[in-house]
């Protein structure tokens, strides 16, 4: 015969001091497992996002990132006469030959230097990039000294604000406007006009060439004919890969660190709740010889104890990932490793993380609560009545 289930929320309840410090402790630890899994995720989230599926990235074979990448000018108009790269209403390319350089800027009010992506940008730019829109101000006229600043840019960094000036490759150069890229990785960059940057920096060479697919589905096609050509020296990337790509080292680095902190303080709640488990145990010998008296197999005495340390460990997950989730509102800057400049992205909860979470929690419980259910199950009844 099973004991109710209501029999091991009633003990909780008894015990609602003992359980709450315990269920604290188990929610601090799915919190920092909850809020590392959250800020990993809101990394690739941010670079995925800053790709759209029908956009191709050419970039030099090779090469990490398009900081690190040189396409000389022949080779981008071989890529842009290719007949996959689809047409404007103009009937021109939807093509954008781009420069990307960092420099180094001040933060406001810190004046921390960090550093920041500058990206040369051509008439088509913007056009292929729908999820960026201008805020504020206007465009750059063409062959000026005019830029925009990313959203997170003119937040956070000197001389980045509308109407205000930097200093960068021995010009000056004036914001003349502000962008909106979501929460893509866009909104941490500066975008001027190509020819102008590539005046500036001396470079000689184009970073990238981003374009639009006439049809997504011919990619393949079209990466194995790019790549197998003797006159290009590129390789090609959908653009949500190449994004991608540019998380999974940070990713990574973020998850293992967090999981192995994780797992250090994930001992300390378990022996907790094994600590408050054995004391239940010891503080109900006679409830529990009673219950053996009344006809209860060991496996109900055993199932019951259980089922109240999952109950605890589940009442410790839900205030953990209730507590992780208010770290959405908070937006974070680090150096991106791949192409080594400043990135803001925010937490990013969902319902994967969730359920890991929760299962974490669970587990938690179930490995505190194990060893004290299987020493309440081997009670002796007799030993048990006379304790009292």
């Amino acid at each position: 015969m099973p004991i109710p289930i209501s029999y091991s929320f009633r003990n909780l309840w008894t015990r609602r001091l003992t359980t709450a410090l315990t269920a604290t402790g188990m929610a601090l630890v799915v919190f920092v497992f909850a809020a590392t899994l959250m800020l990993a995720e809101g990394l690739q989230k941010t670079l995925v996002e800053t790709g759209s599926p029908d956009n191709v990235v050419v970039i030099r074979s090779g090469s990490q990132s398009e900081v690190q990448s040189g396409v000389e000018r022949l080779q981008a108009s071989i890529v842009e006469s290719r007949p996959e790269v689809a047409l404007g209403a103009g009937g021109q390319p939807l093509l954008a030959k781009e420069l990307v350089v960092l420099i180094n800027l001040n933060k406001r009010g810190s004046n921390k230097p960090a550093n920041v992506v500058i990206r040369g940008i051509g008439s088509n730019s913007l056009t292929i990039r729908p999820q960026v829109r201008l805020k504020e101000g206007r465009l750059p006229r063409p062959g000026s000294s005019e830029i925009l600043a990313g959203e997170s840019i003119a937040r956070r960094f000197e001389g980045a604000g509308i109407g205000e000036h930097l200093r960068f490759a021995m010009r000056d150069w004036t914001v003349v406007g502000i962008f909106d890229a979501g929460t893509t990785g866009f909104s941490s960059e500066i975008w001027g006009d190509a020819d102008q940057l590539m005046q500036s920096f001396r470079r000689p060479v184009y970073s990238s060439v981003t374009f639009k697919m006439r049809d997504p589905a011919d990619f393949d096609a079209l990466k194995g004919a790019l790549e197998s050509d003797p006159r290009l020296t590129v390789e090609a990337k959908r653009e949500t890969r190449y994004y991608l790509d540019q998380s999974e080292a940070m990713a990574r680095f973020l998850k293992i660190l967090g999981l192995t902190l994780t797992l250090i303080f994930s001992l300390g709640a378990i022996i907790g709740a094994m600590i408050t488990m054995y004391a239940a145990v010891a503080n109900r010998v006679t409830e529990i010889g009673t219950l053996r008296a009344r006809g209860f197999q060991r496996g109900s005495i055993l199932a019951a104890f259980v089922l109240e340390a999952l109950f605890l460990g589940m009442f410790g997950g839900v205030l953990g990932v209730i507590a992780a989730s208010f770290m959405q509102l908070i937006t974070i800057s680090t150096m991106n490793w791949q192409s080594f400049a400043e990135l803001a992205f925010s937490f990013a909860l969902t319902p994967g993380i969730i359920l890991k979470s929760m299962l974490f929690a669970i587990i938690m419980g179930l490995a505190g609560g194990i060893l004290p259910a299987f020493r309440a199950a081997r009670m002796n009844i007799i030993d048990a009545l006379r304790a009292s």
